[in-house]
C-alpha cells in the first residue's frame, strides 16, 4: 500500500467513526476513533522514518 491508500483508509475509519458516534453506536465508533488515531500515528511515523520508542533486543 502506497501512503495515498494509507491516508485514504485512515480518513475512512474516521468518518464511519463520526457517523457511528452520530448514530449512537458509541462502543464501535470509540474502538473506530481509536483505530484512525493508531494509524495515523503509525503512518507519521513511518513517513519521518521514526520507527518506535522500543527495541525488541
Amino acid at each position: 500500500m502506497n501512503d495515498l491508500h494509507k491516508d485514504i483508509l485512515t480518513g475512512t475509519v474516521f468518518v464511519i467513526g463520526l457517523v457511528g458516534f452520530i448514530s449512537g453506536e458509541f462502543i464501535i465508533s470509540s474502538a473506530l476513533f481509536a483505530l484512525a488515531a493508531i494509524a495515523s500515528n503509525v503512518n507519521l511515523n513511518r513517513k519521518r522514518g521514526k520507527t518506535g520508542q522500543f527495541s525488541w533486543d
